[in-house]
């Protein structure tokens, strides 16, 4: 597929607007888990650490299926793939509504809901991408900030839903709401270049026309066997000859050569077969070997590197603060005429922002994407560090807001990772990033629930959730020191449409 220049525009905000509203069906319920995290608490009785498994889940599972998720979206397109997960988001949502244990939880809202959201996501980033150069920054701030407008939203609307209709009814309620994905997803019309020549048949497509060709040959042996039959009679009636000695040789030599002629074709047609299926598994494997050499490649980048640690430690610590606050709130004692705003909300409108006005800082030239990607990690860690300090609702609300702005890094994580692999690789690297991404967003709010079931608080818990961040911080700032490219001249060998970082902000 030969894709057009970026228009910039046009075309692009409808493909905006619909991957706003896509992000925003799809990730609400997921994000805003925390409301349903403590129903779930009170209904089914297990542990803290064992109910966080849902939610983890939920928000892991579709990134760890990133390459995956990837490999449909480039395969099938994202039109083809927002439809289908729509269903799966929806289907998902229902079905638990119906869960009679914690367990079945784990694959109707875990594996189903949170498959359907990680194809929904790499489809939405991937086609804005297509459409936008420029502004791509912009672009990417827009649409991320629905899951976190949804965020908000359905933190405030799913506990109105379970006060009315009850857990059950909520959740069929928003399964219901996540059908309008179908609506959005077919309008994600593809970047496709309209003077570009039709694309060469694949073998594949070529195999209904060697099985016409070989229909053919055995239809032509049953017309020469007539033929041959026919001229035989017309030879016997014309000499009037009643030589039966002479009728039973002519016979055989018929038929020998009629068997000579079936065992040729059938030899071709087995040889052509065979050809066929050595040439596809031959192609499919230098696909696999090519992929493969494409990761090492990218791993080679110490940017890229340091990326994958930085986003798994920064999900491990800075996920289970969204899922956990509201618990957190409730454990640490905290009347509840106190609560102006559930937090999970103030974290959902202040990721908004975050993804905002980070995306729009991303366009700006003189801003270093990366160093700016640092500064959020940092400063998350520190407000993590602070959150088994903060005993009353208005501390906990101005962490909630900061944890929430600083989240919104996450719109600005594509913009790096293009500018660090390229936009021909980026497909491929988000694929991979992802992947370690839910790796940390499964594993941080089990292990933060399992830290207070063991120490009955969640300080220490905290405490282990700030230093991950910050260690990925510092390893991934370490990585991009220029004194890198001073010693290994590593600029000079970076594929075209990379970026090379630098200090000098001013660059």
């Amino acid at each position: 597929m030969v894709f057009r220049k970026p228009p910039d525009g046009g075309w692009g905000w409808v493909i905006v607007v619909v991957s706003f509203f896509t992000q925003f069906l799809c990730y609400g319920s997921p994000l805003a888990v925390g409301v349903l995290y403590l129903e779930w608490l009170d209904a089914f009785g297990e542990g803290k650490g064992k109910t966080a498994w849902v939610g983890s889940l939920a928000n892991g599972i579709g990134l760890l299926a990133s390459p995956v998720c990837s490999i449909c979206v480039s395969s099938f397109g994202a039109r083809p793939v927002a439809i289908f997960s729509g269903f799966m988001v929806a289907g998902g949502l229902m079905m638990s509504s119906f869960a009679p244990n914690i367990y079945f939880l784990y694959i109707s809202y875990g594996i189903v809901v949170g498959l359907g959201c990680g194809l929904l996501y790499t489809a939405t980033v991937t086609i804005t991408c297509h459409y936008f150069d420029k502004r791509r920054g912009l672009a990417l701030g827009l649409i991320s900030t629905g899951s976190s407008v949804g965020l908000f939203i359905y933190a405030a609307l799913q506990r109105e839903l379970i006060d009315l209709y009850g857990l059950d009814g909520c959740l069929l309620i928003v399964g219901a709401l996540s059908l309008n994905i179908l609506a959005c997803g077919s309008l994600m019309r593809p970047l496709e270049s309209s003077d570009s020549p039709p694309p060469e048949k694949t073998c594949v497509d070529k195999v209904p026309d060697q099985y016409f060709v070989y229909h053919e040959k055995e239809k032509t042996v049953e017309e020469n066997i007539s033929i041959l039959e026919k001229g035989y009679i017309d030879e016997k009636c014309a000499k009037n000859m009643p030589d039966y000695k002479q009728d039973s040789i002519l016979n055989k030599n018929v038929l020998s050569s009629i068997n000579v002629s079936e065992k040729d074709t059938y030899k071709k047609k087995v040889v052509e077969q065979t050809n066929f299926c050595k040439q596809l598994a031959k192609r499919k494997w230098q696909l696999y070997l090519n992929y493969w050499e494409e990761t090492v490649v990218l791993f080679k980048n110490k940017v890229f590197s340091a990326l994958f640690v930085a986003i798994l430690l920064f999900d491990i610590g800075g996920f289970p603060p969204s899922l956990l606050m509201e618990d957190v709130a409730r454990s640490a004692n905290i009347n509840e005429d106190d609560y102006h705003m559930p937090l999970i909300s103030i974290i959902g409108i202040m990721t908004a922002v975050g993804k905002l006005t980070l995306g729009i800082l991303a366009d700006f030239k003189w801003v270093n994407t990366l160093y700016l990607y640092v500064t959020t990690l940092l400063m998350t860690g520190v407000a993590l560090f602070a959150i088994p300090f903060a005993k009353s609702y208005l501390t906990l609300a101005m962490l909630s807001g900061i944890l929430g702005f600083l989240t919104g890094n996450w719109s600005i994580f594509p913009y790096v990772t293009t500018k660090t692999v390229g936009i021909e690789k980026l497909t491929h690297a988000y694929g991979i990033l992802m992947f370690f991404a839910g790796l940390g967003n499964s594993l941080g709010p089990p292990i933060v629930g399992w830290f207070y079931d063991w120490t009955q608080e969640y300080d220490t818990a905290f405490y282990f959730s700030g230093f991950c961040v910050l260690l990925g911080g510092f390893l991934l700032l370490l990585a991009a020191l220029p004194c890198w490219n001073a010693c290994t001249n590593q600029s000079s060998k970076l594929p075209p449409n990379t970026y090379s970082y630098k200090v000098a902000s001013s660059a």
